[in-house]
């Protein structure tokens, strides 16, 4: 996600039998769905009001075209204010959040080092602003937000574009196009986190224990959690039974 200053803490996670693949450069840190073969599917719950949908079509088919991964939308088991995870799904979500000072904000849910569920929101405080109110801002976040719950992470955080939606880039228009797709790093990067080995188990079935050391980050609402007073762009949340939800923050460029 996009961060506002450079300077915001970072969380540091530790997580048993989680190591990315040695050529991997924005891998989020290996984590990743257990699946018994290649291609998997990914189950999304559709908990958007009718403008987004179109934004959640457009992600779902770019990242389909992935060798490794198809994704189908289905209605949703939440409400977009609440946006509940589910078992072996990703639920995607729009709300007016607040101005806590992210657009977007994606959480997985990590048992045995694999993902098991995940979440997606897209924060309507911020997309009814003129400086966020575009197709394209909604198209490069919505595009992001939901490739983190696979385990992808930025290609760039400088905010210049690399003409993918993985960078930090902020769209200012309608006719801005820039990073509102992945791009052929990113499909590499997937075949990287997936091809690299199989777990004989289908991705709703994963389960087990882990383990995670949490260092600094920021609570959902932006807020510190523990001892720290770092917004991270990621945070790591112990939850009991060995399983840990991880966030990433997109932040809002501008400050707002």
């Amino acid at each position: 996600m996009r961060r506002f200053v450079a300077a915001l803490g970072i969380a540091v996670i530790t997580l048993a039998a989680s190591a990315a693949p040695a050529e991997a450069n924005h891998s989020w840190n290996g984590y990743h769905w257990s699946r018994a073969a290649n291609p998997f599917t990914i189950p999304v719950g559709d908990n958007l009001t009718p403008d987004w949908d179109g934004y959640l079509v457009t992600a779902s088919s770019d990242w389909s075209a992935s060798s490794v991964l198809v994704t189908t939308i289905g209605p949703g088991s939440t409400t977009g204010r609440k946006c509940r995870a589910s078992r072996g799904t990703v639920q995607v979500c729009n709300a007016s959040y607040g101005r806590n000072g992210w657009l977007g904000l994606a959480s997985i849910w990590l048992s045995g080092g694999h993902i098991v569920q995940g979440t997606a929101k897209v924060n309507d405080t911020y997309f009814t602003m003129a400086a966020y109110n575009n197709i394209n801002e909604k198209l490069h976040v919505m595009c992001q937000e939901v490739a983190h719950t696979f385990g992808l992470g930025h290609q760039d955080e400088s905010g210049i574009s690399l003409d993918t939606c993985m960078d930090y880039y902020h769209n200012v228009s309608d006719t801005d196009t820039k990073s509102t797709h992945p791009n052929a790093h990113d499909y590499e990067q997937l075949e990287s986190i997936y091809n690299s080995h199989l777990d004989g188990a289908a991705a709703a079935g994963a389960g087990g224990a882990g383990s995670a050391v949490r260092v600094g980050g920021a609570n959902e609402d932006g807020t510190p959690f523990g001892a720290s007073r770092a917004r991270g762009s990621w945070y790591a949340q112990e939850l009991g039974n060995g399983e840990f939800r991880l966030t990433h923050v997109f932040w809002a460029p501008l400050g707002h």
